[in-house]
């Protein structure tokens, strides 16, 4: 399949499953203007030598249906088009998928944890679809670690009055480089939030989006990430609203320490001609903890109508502020433990949203583990 017909916006031009379609970027590109190209090993030129492997481990919900399937499997594909070059060679690239469905009318008795360990060797490509049927209801765990050079593809397909909540851990070894895109597609009055973890890897640039296809859609898109010397974190995010009366929520927030330390925010919304009653807002907060940190935020909001419930978007990065710290000093805390507690007071108050026990167990833990540094 070609090029669409119908450019999605001004911002989002192509969408395309034929690799052909995407030129290699150069990094002068809007799209991957703050993507060190050169840190990718090869994964936007084709280049990049497939001798590696990331094993799928599914601990399935007893309610859910768990498959291994081939390319040419009707079902992959159907809910998200590559929308860049690394994508498109991911879906070109893929061999094997994993396919995680929820019958209709099924609510999990549990979630269902998805870890993917890299073997270190050598590149690899994936492809994951989640698929709710009407009426039905789960939380699905990406958990991701080990050593990779990984690019993949993850369609979330939630069926009338479904509900899917996600959460996605980057949890890589410092030297791995992640490129990841992960699409909602939503019917009638679904919903769906998702919650990513980002304090691995030497490279990590994942692209949540979601689109509808009916009213009533509800998303709620959440996500923390700690950014140490030399690492970079990228998150770019859009929005599709095409149809009427559905909402969209986006809160990020990150912090940064060390020489280096560079972290990407950028958030798309689209509202189109079509799309009257859309209520919609995104947030994205960074905290700069040292010199030598560098985070790049960029709130993006394209509305063709005058028809809408709410729109906004807000972006901040900044130091710590000098009257907090000097608020618990006061009160006899030492700065150190000042600074900590600020920065765990910012963080958290994101992490708290995670629903999943162990997993924000772990994550507070990691925070603990960072701020120690």
């Amino acid at each position: 399949m070609g090029l669409n017909e119908k450019p999605l916006s001004t911002l989002h031009e192509k969408a395309s499953y034929d690799l052909d379609d995407f030129e290699v970027p150069t990094g002068r590109e809007e799209a991957w203007r703050f993507t060190p190209l050169s840190r990718l090993k090869g994964l936007h030129t084709g280049k990049a030598a497939t001798a590696g492997h990331v094993r799928v481990d599914v601990d399935a919900a007893p309610e859910v249906t768990v498959e291994t399937v081939g390319r040419d499997d009707a079902r992959l594909g159907k809910a998200y088009t590559p929308a860049d070059r690394v994508s498109a060679q991911a879906w070109t690239s893929f061999e094997k998928a994993t396919v995680i469905t929820v019958p209709r009318e099924v609510v999990a008795s549990k979630e269902t944890v998805l870890t993917l360990t890299g073997s270190g060797d050598g590149a690899t490509y994936g492809h994951i679809v989640v698929k709710l049927e009407p009426m039905a209801e789960a939380v699905v765990v990406l958990d991701h670690k080990g050593s990779a050079v990984y690019a993949d593809n993850v369609e979330f397909v939630v069926g009338d009055g479904a509900s899917l909540k996600v959460v996605t851990l980057q949890d890589w070894e410092h030297d791995a480089v992640h490129v990841s895109h992960h699409h909602a597609q939503l019917a009638k009055d679904a919903t769906f939030s998702s919650f990513a973890v980002t304090f691995g890897g030497d490279l990590v640039r994942l692209s949540p989006s979601v689109s509808y296809t009916a009213p009533g859609g509800d998303a709620d898109l959440s996500g923390v990430y700690f950014v140490d010397a030399g690492q970079h974190l990228e998150h770019r995010l859009l929005v599709d609203h095409s149809q009427p009366n559905c909402k969209s929520n986006v809160d990020y927030r990150g912090a940064l320490q060390g020489e280096g330390a560079h972290a990407v925010w950028i958030g798309d919304v689209i509202i189109r001609v079509e799309a009257e009653g859309t209520d919609t807002y995104e947030l994205n907060r960074n905290l700069i903890l040292t010199d030598g940190a560098r985070a790049d935020s960029v709130p993006n909001l394209e509305i063709l109508t005058g028809e809408v419930a709410g729109a906004g978007h807000a972006s901040a990065s900044g130091r710590l502020d000098d009257e907090h710290i000097f608020y618990l000093q006061a009160r006899g805390i030492p700065y150190d433990e000042a600074r900590r507690l600020v920065i765990r007071g910012f963080l958290g108050q994101l992490i708290e949203k995670i629903q999943v026990e162990g997993i924000r167990e772990r994550v507070l833990t990691a925070l603990e583990a960072e701020l120690a540094r």
